[in-house]
């Protein structure tokens, strides 16, 4: 996902220590000052993840700071957040993380149509040597684009 106006928070780590296999997009249940504080941009998914449970995904780790205007009602800034996605998909998700080596990860967190939604992954741990070769890459990949830049 690209970064802008609706984008609110991104797992940048994911990227190079994950091989990304699989995409899904999900609602969060949030609280309604959980919402106001995400407005506020005072969210973070940098050490989250997320867990099948009994047929329902959990968010866990993410962290919505209080919000500012809150009397004396407050929110948990670090619970568990469960993820709207329709049956057969929780189904086939389980059914891939059971193999060995795969795990969910969040990758955005963003606004579509005024919703919070979340992109998450399947993915696969990377090795040190693959994180090496992915960034190598990434300087290959930088250098060509700057030459062709410079053509144009």
């Amino acid at each position: 996902m690209k970064n802008n106006a609706n984008n609110i928070s991104t797992n940048r780590k994911a990227f190079y220590e994950y091989d990304i296999l699989k995409k899904y997009e999900a609602g969060i249940v949030l609280k309604g000052s959980e919402v106001k504080s995400i407005r506020e941009n005072n969210s973070n998914i940098k050490e989250a993840y997320i867990r099948v449970k009994d047929d329902e995904i959990f968010i866990i780790g993410m962290n919505i700071a209080k919000y500012s205007h809150e009397g004396y009602s407050t929110h948990d800034p670090d619970r568990e957040k469960k993820l709207l996605l329709h049956k057969n998909e929780i189904q086939n998700i389980k059914e891939e993380v059971e193999e060995k080596g795969k795990t969910i990860i969040p990758l955005n967190l963003y606004y579509k149509n005024g919703k919070v939604k979340i992109q998450f992954a399947i993915a696969k741990g990377r090795k040190l040597w693959d994180k090496r070769n992915y960034k190598k890459d990434q300087d290959v990949n930088r250098e060509i684009d700057r030459a062709m830049k410079d053509i144009k």
